[in-house]
């Protein structure tokens, strides 16, 4: 959303206020600096193992007294995320109306992605406008019989990297400066999905043991979630596997400029899905399933699933193909052009300046 956020604090007219949960403050901090963000509310929930419920109602009683504090008029939540869902319930509770950016993704699996894919079908009922990236995005919307204040505008994620990818970038963190790394094919990876934990997240460890004792000159850079519940699978199997680079959450600036750098990308997020593709970085997914089939149909984006076997097949296949790896990656993104945020500002002017708010 900092894309957003930087786009609506120059527009005259518009005064925007961010809220942030810091569920994860460490991964939240490089983000909001990079980008010039400063929150104007601050939920400070994050709890040690902390559940869904007490992520949502943290979140849902948060919001209350932001919104009495703050009487927006309109608020607008990202994603799939518990926060957003929760937070767009307390704005509906106000009679506030909500702004769904990145809407309209579905697998059509109510426990795939979970809690995420229930988490956006809730959001999509409570919002008011809907900010779909793709045609196909705001069809899904539609055909659950939301027809109007939908527009298609390509995802904010993009607008980042506009910004953040740089010729000649110097790596912060020291792992990834290290001349293992300037030689050689890079992947990266990055897996944390609740649905993985633990069978899945434990096939891929083992795939990636086979792929680094497979491609001598592989180099698997895997930036490890701090979520407990991950890192007690990650560490112990992966730990001093030769060729396999296991890193702290990376900041946006180095994330970026390692994914521009890759061969190829391992993931079962979201976001890469869609950030990769725009690099030129064949994708792997490693799920059954993606809220955004137009990537697989538009052959950047690939499923891997998630056992062992299907994953090193996968990536094996790419990494022994370069032809069939550039395929891939030379197809075109379908997520925009990467100037979503002006897009939504501009919707949002017309609907609340001219009268035409949505309700």
């Amino acid at each position: 959303m900092c894309p957003l956020v930087c786009e609506l604090s120059r527009r005259g007219g518009i005064e925007s206020r961010v809220c942030l949960t810091s569920q994860h403050r460490e991964l939240l901090e490089s983000v909001t600096t990079l980008f010039g963000v400063r929150a104007d509310y601050d939920l400070s929930l994050m709890q040690s193992r902390q559940s869904l419920h007490d992520i949502f109602c943290g979140v849902l009683r948060g919001m209350e007294d932001v919104l009495s504090r703050s009487s927006p008029d309109v608020v607008l939540v990202h994603g799939d995320t518990s926060t957003s869902c929760a937070a767009a319930l307390a704005a509906f509770y106000a009679k506030i109306p909500v702004g769904h950016v990145e809407a309209g993704l579905r697998t059509y699996c109510r426990y795939a992605p979970f809690p995420e894919e229930m988490n956006r079908r809730l959001t999509a009922d409570l919002a008011s406008i809907h900010f779909a990236p793709t045609a196909r995005n705001a069809e899904n919307l539609r055909a659950e019989g939301i027809t109007e204040h939908v527009f298609i505008t390509g995802n904010t994620g993009l607008d980042a990297l506009r910004t953040t990818v740089r010729p000649g970038y110097v790596f912060r963190n020291p792992a990834l400066r290290s001349e293992a790394l300037s030689s050689g094919r890079l992947v990266l990876l990055t897996a944390h999905r609740r649905e993985n934990i633990p069978q899945g997240l434990a096939a891929i460890c083992r795939a990636v043991k086979r792929l680094a004792a497979s491609f001598d000159d592989l180099r698997v850079v895997w930036p490890v979630h701090p979520n407990p519940a991950v890192r007690e699978i990650v560490l112990p199997m992966l730990a001093g596997t030769p060729h396999v680079i296991l890193t702290e959450p990376l900041g946006t600036l180095d994330m970026h400029n390692l994914l521009s750098r890759c061969t190829l990308v391992l993931t079962d997020s979201g976001g890469l899905q869609e950030e990769a593709p725009a690099l030129g970085v064949p994708v792997l997914v490693l799920r059954g399933e993606t809220e955004r089939p137009e990537a697989v149909e538009a052959g950047c984006v690939r499923l891997a699933g998630t056992t062992a076997e299907g994953i090193f097949y996968a990536a094996s296949r790419l990494l022994s193909d370069e032809q069939e790896r550039l395929a891939m990656a030379h197809a075109v993104s379908p997520y925009g052009d990467g100037h979503a945020s002006e897009k939504i500002a501009d919707i949002l002017t017309a609907q609340f300046t001219l009268g035409e708010q949505a309700g």
